[in-house]
């Protein structure tokens, strides 16, 4: 067989009832009924070895292969996640974005979700972030109108209404990164009132947890440096980014047959020629469908959301 389902997870914790409960991811009943449910359905589980293998020594996979996927390396990962799969006997691939074993920050993107998990009301976040762009453009910072903004970032999403995908989107990468910071520490500090050091204290795995996963039968890739939309920075930039995130794992991954976990799904040929050139085997993207690996590309493999399948779903029948 040549296809396999590689699920994509996020945060897997106890949300309802918890200091965050707005928090976008997966109860931990939610998870262990999700591997039930693929056990019970004659899933096999895989290591990502087997699909490497599978690309480059014509190793078959098992029928209804399903592959584990867990990004940005949060606390989750080792408190809830690794203790049910080395349980069962099932191997999670851990992708890390290197800075936050490095620094004590909290990335961007983690900035976002709890600033919307904090705040309910998206229509009156939105206007707010608004207001402060109509601050900014009186510094004579060169902004598009609000009307151009909207028009092009104010889309409804897969998951996220458009406002939602609106605020997202300004302060992911439609904003310049030094206008960004300023505006998403100020929304984060107003709206979600914790220290950023305490918060990243309890929001990551840390490096000797990591050790210990890889050292228990974990898988352990690269996701970056800065969790940057890698498609969209300068090469040199981008080559620097992944060089230092590879070089925080270099005891957790062989450098010469790792993988790559493009953050946000942002890649172009600069980075694709730039990791192979690197020793990366393969990479996952946010790309949506059933990866086959005599048809998709060893370096844009595709990946489902575990709201794809029970108990969120059943949405993983409907791709092929």
């Amino acid at each position: 067989m040549s296809k396999v389902y590689i699920i994509m997870y996020h945060y897997v914790r106890r949300i309802r009832g918890s200091r965050y409960p707005g928090i976008k991811g997966l109860e931990t009943e939610d998870f262990v009924k999700q591997l039930d449910f693929l056990k019970e359905n004659d899933f096999s589980f895989i290591r990502a070895e087997d699909l490497i293998a599978s690309y480059y020594e014509g190793y078959k996979l098992p029928e209804r292969a399903v592959l584990l996927t867990f990004d940005d390396a949060y606390s989750d990962h080792f408190d809830t996640v690794f203790p049910i799969l080395k349980e069962r006997g099932i191997q999670g691939s851990f992708f890390v974005p290197g800075e936050i074993l490095d620094q004590r920050n909290v990335l961007p993107v983690n900035k976002i979700h709890f600033l919307l998990a904090a705040e309910a009301d998206h229509h009156m976040l939105k206007h707010k972030l608004l207001d402060i762009l109509d601050y900014f453009r009186g510094q004579n910072t060169d902004l598009p109108a609000d009307e151009l903004l909207l028009a092009e970032f104010e889309k409804p999403g897969k998951y996220d209404d458009k406002e939602t995908v609106f605020i997202k989107k300004m302060l992911q990468y439609a904003l310049p990164e030094a206008l960004r910071d300023i505006i998403l520490a100020r929304l984060f500090e107003e709206f979600v009132g914790v220290k950023e050091e305490a918060l990243w204290d309890e929001l990551y795995l840390k490096d000797y947890q990591m050790r210990l996963m890889k050292q228990s039968g974990m898988f352990i890739g690269a996701h970056g440096y800065h969790h940057y939309h890698l498609g969209e920075a300068p090469v040199e930039e981008m080559r620097k980014d992944i060089e230092k995130g590879l070089n925080i794992l270099r005891d957790c991954l062989d450098r010469n047959s790792w993988v790559m976990n493009y953050p946000y799904g942002s890649f172009n040929e600069q980075v694709e020629e730039t990791i192979r050139s690197l020793g990366a085997k393969l990479a996952v993207t946010t790309a949506v469908g059933i990866n086959d690996t005599e048809r998709n590309d060893a370096f844009h493999i595709s990946r489902l959301n575990t709201n794809d399948f029970p108990p969120k779903s059943l949405r993983f029948r409907e791709y092929r």
